[in-house]
């Protein structure tokens, strides 16, 4: 709005306020600058009268820098800029033309060439200077790209190097339990160690395959990663029961999920995952409690947290719930506490997992001194596949 102000302003200053043919073309050209980015050579074309009959400078000199700065092309600024010559340099009207006046006609010709030359350099200027500021927000996106890229390759190479070092230390530890298992049940004649001691090597034999899996998944790079994933078969709910019978703990499992109603494996270990989890805590801090594992649907009959029924509808978009309830007592006093060590990080992790999922996690201490692990996992549709 202030280039169009300006030329108004310049065109009353030059030809008054008075009607007439050089005001009227200097207002229309001042007008049309309000379309100039929109039109900018049809623009700069319609103020050439201004100038030529107005004798106002304002309006074709930024019709000719807007042109400059949105449409450059060499031949296009080259006809404008000598179009703007011959509008400056000719007097109108034509027949006011002194052939002879060298001296007055070379000073206008250059006056004009000035004219033309100002707003083309101006504008050629300022495109340039936007070029080269968005080129340089390219390359410092391009920098922060490399800069990311070359964080993961670290991560990486990183990632490789602890796999590395946790499977050389959990590897031989677990080889080595599963060695002195063996030797026990080789040894002995107690029906109840040999048991004990062949529960121990199955563990353990189990234990190095999970290890070799996520040692795989660790060091899995780009496309490894798929053939990672297939390094060893990832637990599911119908393993469950397995994992109960050699907890060694006092468990009453429910499992009121309806058999072929399959949902997303992530989900099903997901719930794996946090029953183990459950069951570590409770053989860390509450040795000989009495434990209940529940695995129902969302749209079963399930008991809330004050022990009173409720029935669940559906969630959103279709999907069923998967309910997993470790529920367990208080610990036995004439039991021995393990002396396990602990990070702390494992209902975390489980609590992170389940967020992941579009689920939630619940751990809390019970009135009567136990403790309840709760957590709710969309589960795929009854009766149908889910990826």
């Amino acid at each position: 709005m202030v280039p169009v102000l300006l030329a108004v302003a310049d065109a009353m200053l030059v030809n008054g306020v008075g009607l007439g043919l050089e005001l009227g073309v200097s207002i229309a050209a001042a007008v049309v600058l309000l379309v100039r980015r929109r039109f900018p050579l049809l623009v700069f074309l319609l103020t050439l009268p201004g100038l030529y009959i107005g004798y106002i400078w304002f309006a074709p000199m930024i019709g000719l820098y807007t042109l400059a700065a949105l449409r450059p092309g060499r031949k296009r600024l080259g006809v404008c800029a000598v179009l703007l010559i011959a509008a400056h340099f000719f007097p109108y009207p034509i027949s006011d033309f002194e052939l002879t006046d060298y001296r007055e006609n070379t000073l206008v010709l250059i006056d004009a060439t000035v004219t033309s030359a100002a707003p083309i350099a101006l504008g050629l200027l300022v495109r340039t200077r936007r070029e080269l500021a968005s080129r340089v927000e390219d390359l410092t996106r391009s920098l922060r790209r490399e800069d990311r890229l070359l964080a993961d390759r670290v991560k990486t190479t990183e990632r490789a190097r602890l796999a590395r070092e946790m499977h050389d230390v959990v590897a031989h530890q677990v080889s080595l339990i599963s060695l002195q298992a063996g030797a026990v049940q080789v040894s002995t004649e107690d029906a109840a160690a040999r048991a004990g001691a062949r529960t121990i090597r199955e563990l353990s034999v189990r234990t190095l395959e999970e290890l070799r899996h996520m040692v795989g998944v660790l060091r899995a790079d780009g496309g490894g990663a798929g053939e990672a994933r297939d390094l060893a078969p990832q637990p599911d709910l119908a393993e469950l029961p397995r994992l109960i019978e050699m907890s060694a703990l006092d468990v009453t499992y429910e499992g009121g999920v309806v058999a072929g109603a399959k949902g997303a494996k992530t989900v099903e270990r997901a719930a794996f995952r946090t029953v183990q989890e459950a069951l570590t805590n409770i053989r860390k801090h509450a040795p000989g409690a009495r434990v209940r594992i529940r695995v129902d649907p969302l749209d079963a009959v399930r008991e809330d947290g004050a022990g009173r029924s409720a029935r669940d509808g559906e969630s959103p978009a279709g999907l069923s719930g998967l309910l997993v309830e470790i529920r367990n007592g208080p610990p036995d006093a004439t039991a021995a506490a393990p002396g396990l060590p602990g990070g702390g990080h494992g209902l975390v992790g489980l609590r992170e997992r389940a967020q992941s999922l579009g689920g939630t996690l619940e751990a809390r201490r019970t009135s009567d001194g136990g403790f309840v692990v709760r957590a709710e996992l969309p589960y795929g549709r009854v009766g149908t596949e889910a990826g």
